[in-house]
């Protein structure tokens, strides 16, 4: 089966059911695993080359539909007949499974997928346990872009990670995936940890002296408590078996006495040694 994937999280998807050596083609963005990097390279998520995955003959498209703007993609591989599937969008951890399960079947890998998929619920359980040692929770602050401000809401798996983690959203009041707000709202709600994970954006090119020069942040806990982390933005912003290494970080740092030491080379779902 020759393999085309759109979108970051489902090349990541392909890796974890052993398929990666079906791709033919990705998108400009995805980065993972190692061995793609000289697979061709088909533009960014949201203005995919269609002449180039045309070329490439697929036996199978993996679309998404996580960003505004991705329909697009999809108008045109429908115009062109070429065969696709839309992974499901999921807005929980518990949620990301489903998506690998629908790739699997759709794959003849639905066993592999199940086991993986086993793994994965196996490993939420163990942090909704480790939760309930935590005492006081710390209100975190995640932040997906600065400028407008835009940081996650109830329906986002993030705020599900900041309860694994033994946190809170400051925005978990708001009911929506991605909530627009400004640096004067997150001053009042004040939170103890400051999250940075700017979507497309490599944490390295992350000054944190900017963020730092905003009006009355120095007055925040967080700033106060140098308490202000810039993080791997595929760890924390797609939705792949991969949030679990964002899981394992910012439970580490929050609760480090309760939950799991983080190691950056490691991947808690391929680690046999996991806890």
């Amino acid at each position: 089966m020759k393999i085309v994937s759109i979108c970051p999280s489902n090349t990541e998807l392909v890796e974890y059911l052993g398929l990666t050596s079906s791709l033919v083609g990705v998108d400009d963005y995805s980065d993972w695993p190692e061995s793609i990097k000289d697979l061709p390279k088909l533009g960014p998520d949201l203005s995919i080359n269609m002449d180039k995955v045309e070329e490439l003959k697929p036996d199978l498209v993996l679309a998404s539909l996580t960003v505004p703007g991705m329909e697009r993609n999809i108008e045109e591989l429908k115009r062109r007949n070429i065969p696709y599937i839309i992974i499901p969008n999921p807005t929980t951890m518990s949620e990301i499974v489903e998506g690998l399960l629908y790739l699997g079947e759709a794959t003849n890998r639905i066993h592999r997928a199940e086991l993986t998929s086993d793994r994965f619920n196996h490993i939420i359980d163990d942090y909704i346990e480790r939760r309930k040692q935590v005492r006081v929770e710390k209100t975190i602050y995640w932040e997906w872009w600065a400028k407008p401000v835009f940081t996650p809401g109830a329906e986002n798996w993030l705020t599900e990670m900041s309860h694994l983690a033994g946190g809170k959203n400051i925005f978990e009041d708001k009911k929506e995936k991605s909530v627009k707000t400004d640096w004067d709202e997150v001053r009042k709600r004040n939170p103890d940890v400051i999250s940075i994970v700017w979507v497309g954006v490599q944490h390295s090119r992350v000054d944190p002296k900017q963020i730092l020069r905003r009006p009355q942040w120095n007055q925040m806990k967080a700033i106060k408590n140098k308490q202000l982390y810039i993080l791997e933005e595929p760890y924390f912003c797609r939705p792949s078996p991969r949030l679990l290494i964002g899981l394992r970080k910012i439970a580490n740092l929050l609760h480090p006495d309760i939950y799991p030491c983080y190691r950056a080379d490691e991947d808690p779902l391929l680690d046999t040694r996991m806890l």
